[in-house]
């Protein structure tokens, strides 16, 4: 079995700087705008065992952040401050988060999936996915679930 440990600070800059070095130029100007200083949000069960995961940006009523367990960033929306409402275990690097952002502003529409967490997609890693993997897509204000 394996021993988890969830991600430090230093360890979410690195992520964070790592990502920023790959951005284009319109994804930084958007992540100048957005960005905070990564701070731990809540997200219940997923998100207890390592005290939450790290909140990087936040926008309207969204968050990006990155979930430390399968080792990506996500967009969840929220309703109070510190509590991530949904659990999505994406493994995107954040400049393809950002992007997501992006194109939903520029087409009106979501953009990018969402993975969710009632199948567990592999660590970005691994080279295989199972057929069964689920992904979800923001429609109408709820979110759908997509079977590959």
């Amino acid at each position: 079995m394996m021993n988890w440990q969830p991600i430090s600070e230093a360890q979410i800059w690195d992520e964070v700087n790592n990502s920023y070095e790959r951005m284009s130029l319109p994804q930084r100007r958007l992540w100048e705008v957005i960005k905070i200083e990564p701070v731990k949000w809540a997200q219940s069960p997923y998100g207890d065992e390592g005290d939450g995961f790290w909140v990087v940006a936040i926008f309207g009523q969204t968050v990006i952040w990155y979930n430390d367990i399968e080792e990506g960033f996500n967009r969840s929306s929220y309703l109070i401050s510190g509590r991530i409402n949904e659990y999505f275990c994406n493994q995107d690097y954040l400049e393809w988060t950002i992007q997501y952002v992006i194109d939903e502003i520029r087409e009106g529409n979501p953009s990018g999936g969402y993975a969710s967490a009632r199948n567990q997609l592999p660590n970005k890693k691994q080279n295989s996915a199972s057929a069964s993997d689920a992904f979800t897509t923001p429609f109408a204000g709820r979110y759908a679930y997509l079977y590959l």
